[in-house]
């Protein structure tokens, strides 16, 4: 931003301006080009504001800020929560005998059939089920995979995600993945589905899966590998133990994704609000 426009428009207003669904949307209406539409340099000056006076602008920006900065501050405890996990594993990797977890882990193929579920998700590489982003017809799910309650799916492809990706069913209902996926439980009486999950959801298991991965023009670690792996099996007392930080870890990431949401949904509010504060003050 120019120095002489310092006076007139504060560049934190600007971006919050932009950082707006509305924005969003004028600039998809506006764009222009046929493969590849365009919103340059010169469309983004020819941009008409309402502006509101300086300090106007900066009352509100201090509120975006405060906002942000109470979300970054929890994210920081958020991480300080995972390392927590990670030096568990870590420290436990060190003590106890690593064992393979096939023993521990049963594969399963239930399908949904023609009057089944049509709670379908993916396993996004994130390591959660989320909805899936490519179009899929509910009203054909019969050969989906069930993943009940408790119950872990996994991506056997690991070359385009770069990841392992899993999920673990934390909801009571059952889900449907599509039938490439590996489903599988665990006994709970030696492994908890929490506790191997955390396992899977670490760099360095990232790193192992991709590996031990084969294939020529799609590198898989499958059900046959997996049952391979090896961790060290704590008692269930120590998993318990690890798997209720775990746990605290994903609720509170659930809290700063709503905390993310609520600083995108203000946006609007604060603009409009500064920019109706701003004409009452020149009317007045």
């Amino acid at each position: 931003m120019r120095d002489n426009c310092k006076n007139i428009l504060n560049r934190e207003w600007l971006y919050i301006f932009f950082n707006r669904p509305e924005f969003d949307r004028f600039v998809i209406t506006n764009s222009w080009g046929s493969s590849t539409e365009f919103y340059n340099w010169e469309n983004i000056c020819d941009i008409s504001i309402d502006l509101p006076p300086l300090a106007i602008q900066q009352k509100y920006v201090n509120v975006y800020n405060a906002m942000v900065a109470n979300q970054r501050a929890y994210e920081r405890g958020l991480e300080d929560l995972k390392l927590t996990c990670d030096a568990y594993i870590e420290d436990l990797r060190r003590r106890i005998p690593c064992e393979a977890i096939g023993p521990y882990i049963e594969r399963h193929d239930v399908r949904n059939g023609p009057n089944g579920t049509k709670n379908v998700m993916g396993v996004s590489t994130t390591k959660e089920f989320r909805e899936p982003t490519s179009k899929v017809n509910r009203n054909d799910l019969a050969n989906y995979k069930v993943v009940k309650p408790r119950q872990i799916s996994f991506v056997q492809t690991t070359h385009n995600e770069k990841v392992f990706c899993n999920a673990l069913n934390t909801t009571d209902e059952d889900i449907v993945v599509t039938s490439v996926n590996e489903v599988f439980s665990t006994n709970e009486n030696k492994l908890l589905p929490e506790y191997l999950v955390m396992f899977f959801n670490r760099t360095e298991f990232d790193r192992y899966a991709r590996y031990h991965s084969w294939g020529s023009a799609r590198e898989t670690f499958t059900w046959d590998d997996l049952v391979k792996v090896q961790i060290p099996i704590a008692d269930m007392e120590v998993q318990r133990s690890i798997v209720d930080i775990y746990t605290v870890y994903k609720k509170r990431k659930a809290i700063n994704e709503k905390l993310k949401a609520q600083i995108k949904a203000i946006c609007p509010i604060l603009i409009k609000g500064s920019i109706e504060e701003g004409s009452n003050t020149k009317e007045a």
